[in-house]
């Protein structure tokens, strides 16, 4: 013998061989479909018998293995299935040639055969045979397992006349001498009817073990062949469940039928063995089945002693090395059951040392096969993942005129597990486990073998697996050279995220560069200030109260904390572009330029705006901001990002990112909304060192003004969205809160503006607002002192000079907003508004949401007018006095000062003059007090204050004093003298 057959187990042993073969040219597929018909039919309880016979199948068979038969019976052929197609009466003469000539290649052992035709109708079909079954079809052939039965009960027959002829015989002379083959040629010559040789005959009858087994004569012809026949019948009495996978009972399972092509393929072993009904040494629990065990049947220990006794004895003789090879694999599944892994080890590893003479390249791969599947039945994984890593390598040795890398591919596919080895990236989550140099290596041979046979999808599936699992263990060259190989790989193929379907139904799942670059952190982004919405008032909380008829559910209240723990507390609008900010970094030794990088949602309707960056060489956290726009309204989700890496497409989602901070990723979009652009007739400010208020200015506009001044801002808005602009409404806040503002600051008129709504896209609408500045600079200490210092006095006692005194001018090259300006001239008051417009329209509004518009006002205000002194004087008419103002210019323009009924008075820079006005006497006690609550003030100095601006008001009316800078040619409204001029000038408004 020079082929093993590793399908071998101790139970054999109790089996008659049957081979089934084509004859002429019959299609695989159909010869295996009937095949297994065949091999489902494995054992056959004979017709008024109560005995059992078991067959072995076999589709290939090598005649000198039947030589065998005489030194153990189980390997003799005694049945012949032949299966053939015959469409014409012509073609039959042939084919039953051909059928005769395979029963004379077993001719010495056969005992029956059959011949099933199929295609074959007509006169000749329909004669009755015992040796040939007619069939119209492959298809049309359901009583194939009958006539097989009614094949092996003749079997039987010619069996059992056999055994009762031996019975009978008493004189010895039908015992034949048992021998190998190799032992044949030491006996050319012998005379067969000496005495001498039946007296040989006799004594080796004597020395071989009959045992009876379930119906069956097991034989052996040499000590060492009745060790294993022993073994065997042992075998088959403690375990009736089988070595080899087999039901209980030896029984056909469709099960069993479906798997026996594969079976007997070369190179191809299912081994299954039910371990429940075993226990930990493999002997059944139940004692029952030890009554009437047979007296010489071994224990399972000695099982395997008697096992290593005959394997010694084989190995003695160089031509005994299959016998050897196969006992080897026959005690390695009975320990296996017997769950003695190492023990079996040991065998396995004699069984590697045995040596069969040369070996063609398939017998090579099958052995190796087997050996991997044996491994892998005792539990040593990486044993078995190297031994079919070598059948791989074996599938395309140099000597292979046609190297099979499919089948290589197919074998280092199934070396994966043996080396802890998955190729599905969710596996490598945590601490690496398996070598990983041994890995590498692996995948790059699937690499090398997917390209040889063709696909360059599953070249690139394999490399960006590396790349990706493998990453930490690369060195800055390997990274070089797998990213160069990628690269060229994905030029003619990009790799995608579909999942490839291998020819055996193995899918590849999808390899995502989530390292490529690494992600730590994620966040989404409010809209900007301007942008972001706001729900009505009234409207807040509506969702809430009529979500549940209950005041409190804790059942409700659970879900929403869950929802509100995900979901972020502002809100997306629909068609504005909302970002999401990644903070990535490059683990690369070089730069890596990631292309089309997006986001991926679910919920609505996402459009993702994609970006390409490029990060430089082992980057530290490295910020980059993806864009989009929600197109349809509702909850949106950001579930990962989509890159583009050395051509491989790649899906990363953030539940599969290991150490990823994220605040939320759910946000909820809002109906559209329109878009407002504001412009200014002022020039745009740039912000200030302190904002003006908490809140985020979209705009701010800066001006200087003196004390008393109007200016006109006119504001252009424009409508830049989709939608239509259908509510606009103007709030102003003064955020200054040291300065004491007289009168409104901040006036508009929005009849004008409401009557262009609804504003459609692309219009735009203009807006003027009123500045107006009246502040108090009446008790500015350091402009008094000044004025001291200048000669003027404060304090109600005539001037220096009864007509002009003309002051020091101030410095020409100091800036009034200059620091130093502001720290010696202090008295530059400064006011600061926010002008908010609410607008709204479209979608959004019917839900209740609109957006705000601030614009910031900064307004430097410089003193214009003082009255350095007030003094009153009679007049002709007792109803009437004059009130003499000593006025002064501390600007640095030529101004004119007007009153009513009375000549202009005209003051250069830093001069002061004295204006005498006639005025109606009245009495302050008369001036109407302030209609409001006492409760709203605070103090009595807060009522006292509102009481002396109704008289500054009083007396505003009765002079109209305002003032002019004629290098400006604008006159600046009236100018307000506040009540506290009756305390310089004494009792001048005395009746």
């Amino acid at each position: 013998m020079s082929v093993p057959d590793y399908m071998q187990c101790a139970e054999d042993h109790q089996t008659v061989l049957v081979v089934v073969q084509p004859v002429g040219i019959v299609p695989e597929d159909q010869f295996f479909k009937i095949y297994k018909r065949i091999a489902s039919v494995s054992q056959v309880n004979i017709r008024d018998s109560q005995r059992l016979l078991y067959i072995r199948y076999r589709h290939h068979y090598l005649p000198e293995n039947n030589e065998w038969g005489d030194f153990q019976t189980h390997r003799k052929v005694v049945g012949l299935v032949s299966i053939t197609t015959c469409d014409t009466v012509k073609e039959w003469p042939q084919t039953a040639e051909r059928f005769h000539g395979q029963k004379e290649v077993y001719s010495s052992t056969l005992y029956d055969s059959r011949l099933l035709v199929f295609g074959l109708q007509g006169e000749i079909a329909e004669q009755q045979r015992t040796d040939v079954a007619f069939y119209p079809s492959f298809e049309d052939c359901s009583d194939v397992e009958k006539r097989v039965e009614d094949f092996v009960e003749s079997i039987f027959i010619v069996l059992e006349s056999k055994r009762l002829d031996r019975a009978t015989d008493k004189s010895g002379d039908k015992i034949p001498l048992l021998c190998v083959p190799f032992e044949k040629k030491d006996f050319v010559g012998l005379d067969t009817d000496s005495r001498h040789y039946k007296k040989r005959c006799q004594d080796q009858f004597q020395s071989v073990w009959m045992c009876e087994i379930s119906s069956v004569v097991l034989s052996a012809c040499t000590s060492p062949a009745a060790l294993e026949g022993l073994c065997s019948a042992s075998v088959i009495f403690h375990y009736p469940g089988g070595t080899a996978g087999k039901t209980a009972g030896r029984r056909p399972s469709i099960s069993q039928a479906a798997d026996a092509g594969k079976r007997h393929r070369p190179g191809a072993q299912e081994v299954l063995i039910d371990p429940g009904a075993l226990t930990a040494n493999g002997i059944s629990a139940d004692t029952s089945t030890e009554i009437g065990r047979a007296k010489n049947c071994l224990s399972p220990e000695d099982i395997i002693e008697k096992y290593k006794e005959a394997i010694s004895y084989y190995g003695k003789y160089k031509s005994a090395g299959v016998i050897e090879l196969e006992a080897c694999v026959k005690a390695v599944r009975v320990l296996a059951i017997q769950k003695r892994a190492r023990e079996a080890s040991e065998f396995l590893q004699n069984a590697v040392y045995i040596n069969l003479g040369q070996l063609s390249e398939e017998e090579k791969i099958q052995r190796y096969s087997i050996l991997s599947e044996l491994y892998e039945l005792i539990g040593f994984h990486r044993k078995s993942a190297f031994f079919k890593r070598v059948a791989a390598m074996q599938c395309v040795a140099p000597t292979i005129p046609e190297p099979g890398w499919k089948a290589c591919y197919k074998l280092l596919l199934e070396t994966l597990p043996g080396y802890s080895l998955s190729l599905d990236p969710k596996d490598f989550k945590g601490s690496h486990r398996g070598w990983a140099a041994v890995q590498m290596r692996l995948l790059h041979e699937l690499v090398y073998a997917s390209r040889r046979m063709g696909n360059p999808a599953l070249s690139v599936r394999h490399l960006s697996f590396l790349l990706q699992t493998m990453l930490d263990f690369l060195s800055d060259q390997e990274k070089k050279e797998v990213t160069q190989s990628l690269e060229n790989y994905t030029s003619k193929c990009p790799g995608g995220m579909e999942v490839i379907t291998l020819p055996d139904g193995l899918k590849l799942p999808p390899v995502p560069f989530t390292k490529l670059p690494i992600v730590r952190s994620v966040k989404l982004l409010n809209l900007p200030v301007s942008l972001r919405p706001h729900k009505v008032k009234g409207l807040l909380g509506q969702n809430m109260a009529t979500a549940s008829p209950f005041i409190y559910s804790p059942i409700l209240l659970h879900n929403r904390s869950d929802e509100r723990s995900k979901k972020i507390d502002f809100q997306w609008v629909q068609g504005d572009v909302c970002e999401v900010q990644l903070m990535v970094y490059n683990p690369m030794p070089y730069e890596l330029r990631v292309e089309n990088m997006g986001l991926l949602t679910s919920g609505v309707e996402f459009e993702s705006l994609p970006a390409a960056l490029s990060l430089p060489a082992e980057s530290g956290l490295y910020p980059v901001t993806l864009v989009g726009v929600p197109r349809t309204g509702g909850n949106i989700t950001v579930n990962g990002y989509h890159t583009s890496v050395f051509g491989v497409t790649s899906d990363c989602l953030l539940d599969g990112l290991p150490n990823v901070k994220s605040s939320g990723c759910l946000v909820e979009v809002i109906p559209s909304l329109p878009r407002l652009q504001l412009s200014t007739s002022l020039p745009r400010s740039a912000p200030v060192a302190q904002p003006m208020s908490k809140e985020e200015l979209s705009s701010s506009v800066s001006v200087q003004l003196f004390n008393g001044e109007t200016q006109q801002l006119t504001i252009t808005l424009e409508n830049i969205g989709t939608e239509e602009i259908e509510g606009l409404e103007l709030t102003s806040k003064t955020v200054t809160t040291k300065e004491k503002v007289y009168g409104e600051f901040l006036s508009w008129e929005m009849e004008e503006a409401l009557s262009h709504l609804p504003l459609k896209p692309g219009q735009s609408v203009t807006l003027t607002v009123s500045m107006k500045v009246k502040l108090d600079f009446s008790g500015q200490e350091n402009l008094l002192q000044d004025l001291n210092d200048d000669g003027i006095s404060v304090t109600g006692l005539p001037i220096s000079s009864p007509l002009r005194q003309v002051l020091k001018p101030r410095p020409e090259n100091k800036s009034v907003s200059s620091e130093s300006g502001k720290a010696e001239y202090s008295h530059i008051k400064t006011l600061e508004a926010v002008l908010t417009f609410k607008y709204s329209g479209g979608a959004g509004k019917v839900e209740g949401y609109y957006r705000e518009l601030s614009l910031g006002v900064h307004v430097d205000v410089e003193p214009s007018v003082f009255f350095t002194r007030v003094s009153t004087l009679p007049a002709t008419s007792t109803r009437q006095c004059h009130l003499l103002l000593d006025i002064f210019n501390p600007t640095e323009h030529e101004l004119t000062v007007s009153a009513n009924n009375n000549q202009d008075l005209v003051l250069h820079a830093s001069e002061c003059q004295r204006m005498a006005i006639q005025v109606d006497k009245f009495d302050f006690e008369s001036v109407p007090q302030p209609e409001m609550e006492p409760a709203r003030f605070t103090n009595l100095r807060h009522m006292e204050e509102e009481r002396q601006h109704a008289r500054g008001c009083q007396i505003n009316s009765k002079l109209g004093i305002g003032w002019t800078i004629i290098s400006f040619h604008s006159r600046i409204g009236l100018f307000f003298v506040s009540a506290r001029a009756r305390a310089l000038g004494g009792g001048w408004g005395c009746s």
